[in-house]
Formats: C-alpha cells, structure tokens, sequence
C-alpha cells in the first residue's frame, strides 16, 4: 500500500496546525481571564482594566494573524475561504461594537477545532470541559449585560452561574430572567447549547449503561459455561466411577 504524497506546503500547514493545538489553549485562557477579570471584580483599578483591555486586543489580533497564516499555508486559498466562511465571519462581524459578544463564541469554537482534538477521544471529559466553558463565558456576558439594567434580576456572578445551571439544564425555573437584548441573545445561545449538551451527556450514559450490561451479560454467560463444563465433568466421574463398581462386581 503505498503512502500518500504530501507536498512542503501540507507538511507546513499541518506542522502549524500541530502548534496551534497546543498554543490556542494557552491564547483562549488569557482571553478569558482578561475578559472574565473586569466583570467578576468591577472595582479592578484603572490599570488593571486597561491591561485587560490590551490583553483582549492582542488575543484579537493574534486570531487574526492565524487566520491569515492558515490561508496562507492552504494549498488552495479560494477553496480555504469557501469552506471557512464562519471562521471569517466570527473573525471580522464582532469588530461592530453591537456584536462583540460573538468574540466569545469565536474563543470557545478555537478551542474546540484546535484543543478539542485531543478530548475528543474522551467523551466525558470533552463534554465536562465544554460545559464548563460555556456556563462560564454565559454568565459572564449575561452578568456584563444585566449589571445596572433598569428591571434586571441579575445583579451578581451567584444569580448568574444559577441562571446557567437551570436554563442549560432547561429547568427554567424564572427567578431570574434576562431583561436585555443581550443578555437575551446570550439565553438564546445558551439554550441551543443546552440541548446539544443534554443530548451528549445522554447518549454518552446510555453507551456506558448498554457496555455496562453487555460486559456483565459477558461474564455471567462466562460464568455459566464455567458451571456447566464442571457439571460435565462431575457427571462422567459418576459415570466412571459406576462403570468401576459394575465392573468389579460382575
């Protein structure tokens, strides 16, 4: 079977592609403490703000430069643009002040294409990580969005992880709502997400009952071919040994 031929360039992209596996965790997790750290502590000093504030630029900027560096390491570039439109899209539409929550959904789908591949094999802990991720980076934006709201309910990061929890799990429980267009459109994605999740996490049990009750229905079946064979074997002594005793008395 011969192997298959991988030009310099392929060879390029795919080096890249193996550093950015390991470089995106590390770039993801500043974003989010810089963007995490002005909302958890509103009182931060103005310094500190302002090193946030850089600190997500430059994450920012660094998306761009990978995507740019990845189109140029493609082979085909047109063929590149055309099967990465959200890539771009996620890259350039939360440069509008209106759309900067999309920068999120932008660090969190960097890691699943990037870090995602090495859990990917580990369905618990891929699911466990994901959803930690998301139920942090949703309560953070629905907490930047509702903080100070006319009408709003959710005031703290306590009440913003709860709203998490019940609407991801989709309980809905309603003691706490979003009143906001954000904060909305964070519930909107949050909600979508939760299915997708839930949807998982079930059929990740429902693969471990059924290998649970396939590996047990294999050792009891085990178990009852060891039984049965001892039985045999106890039968043909008895057999033997009347076959001895006739013998003997004849």
């Amino acid at each position: 079977m011969s192997t298959p031929v991988t030009s310099p360039r392929d060879a390029r992209y795919q080096a890249y592609e193996h550093v950015g596996e390991r470089v995106a965790p590390v770039v993801a997790a500043l974003w989010l403490i810089a963007y995490s750290l002005p909302i958890l502590q509103p009182e931060l000093p103005g310094a500190v703000r302002t090193a946030c504030h850089v600190v997500r630029t430059g994450v920012w900027a660094a998306f761009g430069v990978d995507y740019l560096v990845r189109l140029g390491l493609s082979g085909h570039r047109l063929r590149f643009l055309v099967t990465h439109p959200l890539d771009l899209l996620l890259l350039l539409l939360p440069m509008l002040q209106p759309l900067r929550l999309l920068r999120i959904v932008t660090v969190l789908r960097l890691l699943n294409q990037r870090a995602g591949t090495r859990l990917r094999g580990q369905v618990s802990l891929y699911v466990t990580v994901s959803t930690v991720l998301i139920g942090f980076c949703a309560a953070c934006a629905v907490l930047e969005a509702e903080r100070g709201a006319p009408g709003a309910t959710i005031a703290t990061f306590g009440e913003a992880v709860w709203w998490v929890v019940t609407t991801i799990t989709t309980v809905g429980y309603g003691d706490f709502a979003p009143v906001t267009a954000t904060g909305r459109a964070v519930a909107v994605g949050l909600m979508l997400a939760g299915i997708a999740l839930v949807g998982v996490v079930t059929g990740s049990l429902a693969s471990w009952f059924l290998d649970e009750v396939r590996d047990s229905s294999g050792e009891d079946a085990e178990a009852t071919r060891a039984d049965v064979a001892e039985l045999a074997d106890e039968v043909r002594r008895l057999r033997e040994q009347l076959a001895a005793r006739g013998t003997a008395g004849s």
